[in-house]
């Protein structure tokens, strides 16, 4: 992808294929095809308290 956005931010684990899978396998934002193939996770804490 050559934007750089985020394809999923939330609290479930979602693997890479079912994450492109819900946007065509193209990037929401600039509309690049996706592939499953070459993909980086990347897993960050929130701060704060949910409850």
């Amino acid at each position: 992808m050559s934007c750089g956005t985020a394809l999923y931010s939330g609290f479930d684990l979602r693997s890479p294929a079912d994450v492109m899978k819900a946007s065509d396998y193209r990037c929401k934002k600039c509309g690049t095809k996706l592939s499953t193939a070459k993909y980086v996770v990347e897993v960050r804490k929130i701060d704060g308290s949910f409850s």
